[in-house]
């Protein structure tokens, strides 16, 4: 698993420079349009990929497992719009609750 959080890590200092390179190129000149929002798309998409490959891969195989009872939860609290620590919590309860079963 932390090979996993490490690739987020590295991810994520690659996006932030991404994000920073044009800006302190172009000085105060905005990056254009299409640019931003490939950026922009770019991380939801990442963060997406890394998200379901940590939650439904085992090396090369697919996984269901007590992950995927957590995510699961997890989902239905972001659709009732509860704030993210009760996502949070209510994913890792339903995968620690899973777990012990």
């Amino acid at each position: 698993m932390t090979e996993v959080w490490t690739l987020i890590g590295v991810l994520a200092v690659v996006n932030f420079t991404i994000k920073a390179t044009g800006p302190l190129i172009a000085g105060r000149r905005e990056l254009p349009r299409t640019f931003q929002r490939f950026i922009d798309a770019s991380v939801a998409g990442l963060v997406a990929a890394l998200i379901v490959t940590g939650t439904f891969a085992a090396g090369k195989e697919l996984v269901i497992d007590e992950r995927a009872g957590g995510m699961a939860a997890a989902a239905l609290a972001v659709i009732a719009r509860l704030p993210m620590l009760v996502v949070l919590v209510s994913a890792a309860g339903t995968t620690a609750l899973l777990r012990a079963l």
